[in-house]
């Protein structure tokens, strides 16, 4: 298995030139195909509207995505066009609460989808809605990245947090390609259960697995020292000079996650690191 079709969705020019470097980075590395989809999204409530007034600014607000939309296809064209890269792009326009469904047609094709952070004070809403219309409506691996990161080739020294779910699994699978590449490979457990089946070797039978694709990882087993799992991950990441984090997303609910928070939201609210996630 290997990444050949490198999905990305671009909807802020903010955000536009660092997604494309760090999705061309990898289509790069992986010698991958990459597609860009460009959106203009309309952010409008039109159920706030006063009446008589709906159909003329819903007209307005389309036109201004469309252009939008426009803008970053233009821009998109200019940043890889100059590229050696296999790439194609295209735009279209999306209402705020039917985006999901417009990313999700186009993702279910692609290996991995490259996005940005989705929390911020800079980040549109519709953010959160891409991460979340990747992971559960297209069910493609997500690559989240700080835009702030500068892109890098192969990743070095890449950190799994296992917990046995199937979200996490899902994610191992999913970065194959990145782990063969990798020269350091450790599979974090924290605070593995004391009565469970693989108490006496936390970590073996997904090492032994690992192996035989030809990945050879450390398996580091920790203890909960800090209030979250995520955080005892992270200092685990900046003690090792990792490069990337692979874990299971949203074992909760996703409206558990956004009332009460969570592993997942908190690991992508906190971290610095590019984070590949699959549920």
């Amino acid at each position: 298995m290997s990444f050949k079709t490198i999905f990305t969705a671009l909807s802020q020019d903010s955000l536009a030139k660092p997604m494309l470097a760090h999705a061309g980075s990898m289509a790069r590395t992986y010698d991958a195909h990459l597609e860009a989809l460009c959106l203009g999204v309309d952010r409008s409530q039109t159920g706030y509207y006063y009446a008589g007034a709906n159909a003329m600014i819903l007209q307005e607000v389309i036109e201004k995505a469309s252009d939008e939309g426009l803008a970053l296809k233009a821009l998109t064209e200019a940043e890889l066009g100059h590229t050696e890269l296999r790439w194609s792009c295209d735009h279209g326009v999306a209402q705020l609460p039917d985006i999901g469904r417009h990313v999700a047609a186009r993702a279910r094709f692609a290996d991995i989808a490259v996005l940005p952070t989705p929390y911020g004070e800079d980040r549109g809403q519709e953010q959160e809605a891409l991460v979340e219309a990747c992971l559960f409506e297209a069910r493609v691996p997500v690559l989240v990245v700080p835009e702030k990161r500068p892109p890098s080739g192969p990743y070095e020294t890449v950190i799994i947090g296992w917990n046995e779910s199937d979200e996490a699994l899902g994610a191992i699978r999913a970065a194959l390609p990145i782990l063969r590449q990798a020269k350091n490979v450790h599979v974090v457990v924290i605070d593995p259960p004391k009565h469970g089946p693989n108490r006496s070797d936390p970590g073996g039978l997904l090492s032994v697995w690992l192996a035989r694709h030809d990945v050879h990882v450390e398996i580091d087993v920790l203890s909960k020292t800090m209030p979250r799992v995520s955080d005892v991950l992270l200092r685990h990441a900046s003690d090792l000079g990792a490069d990337l984090i692979v874990m299971g997303a949203y074992g909760h609910s996703r409206f558990r996650e956004a009332i009460l928070g969570g592993a997942t939201r908190y690991m992508l609210e906190q971290s610095k690191l590019p984070v590949l996630m699959a549920h």
